[in-house]
């Protein structure tokens, strides 16, 4: 399974050419998603699934039945758009409290044994080379948080480019 998650606004979203997204859990901002509260209630209350009682409560979850995820994000001082930014956050129910070492570094353990491959594309206007190192920097560290591969890391001026990209991707 594919999950795309994207703060694109919908005619945007349906104008893209995403290869194999009819089959894919897509994830965009409705309005209703709550912010996480930091509470930690999805590792020790209801373990594996957030406190918050949303249509998101259940991220750790669908990541745990995915092979790729797909990140379409405008990008805010080298990092994701809010709405990406808390759906990364909620998700966190992926993985175990508990530590172990992974790249010479601490790390939460895998909850789930599925291998995800990760792909994000970053739009706006005038990314710095700043921005785009520090962007470079947030996906390989949550790519080792996820215990993930990082397939694809691109900048675009234009949402319209990914169309090219992923043509691409899929030959």
């Amino acid at each position: 399974m594919k999950i795309i998650i994207h703060d694109l606004k919908e005619e945007e979203f349906k104008d893209l050419s995403i290869i194999g997204h009819d089959d894919a859990l897509i994830i965009s901002d409705d309005g209703t998603i709550h912010n996480c509260i930091g509470c930690f209630g999805c590792w020790i209350k209801t373990p594996g699934t957030c406190v918050i009682k949303d249509k998101y409560q259940n991220l750790g979850e669908h990541f745990s039945k995915c092979d790729e995820i797909i990140i379409i994000s405008k990008c805010l001082y080298g990092g994701f758009s809010f709405f990406v930014k808390n759906v990364m956050d909620r998700s966190i129910s992926y993985n175990h409290p508990y530590f172990v070492i992974r790249n010479e570094e601490m790390h939460h353990r895998r909850r789930y044994n599925n291998n995800i491959d990760l792909s994000v594309y970053f739009y706006g206007d005038n990314i710095t080379e700043s921005e785009k190192q520090t962007a470079e920097k947030l996906i390989k560290a949550n790519s080792i948080n996820l215990d993930c591969s990082v397939k694809i890391i691109k900048f675009l001026n234009n949402i319209k480019e990914i169309n090219g990209f992923m043509l691409m991707e899929e030959c």
